[in-house]
């Protein structure tokens, strides 16, 4: 496989959720920001962002909990 192969693909669920997560943090390359904007679902990106703010918002809160005990 080449990279021009690489670049036609429809990200898979894991690339989604690097995406995601890259994104959150503010360091998506600008080849995966590509890809996701030319060969992405918008749904997807929109469903894997709500879950990982639900899952970082309840790891930021049981964590504060915790601390706080």
């Amino acid at each position: 496989m080449t990279d021009s192969d690489d670049d036609t693909k429809k990200p898979g669920p894991i690339a989604v959720i690097g995406s995601v997560i890259s994104a959150a943090f503010g360091v998506q390359s600008s080849k995966n920001r590509e890809r996701d904007f030319t060969h992405g679902r918008f749904r997807n990106y929109v469903i894997t962002a709500i879950i990982f703010v639900g899952v970082f918002i309840a790891t930021v809160y049981t964590i504060v909990q915790i601390v706080l005990k």
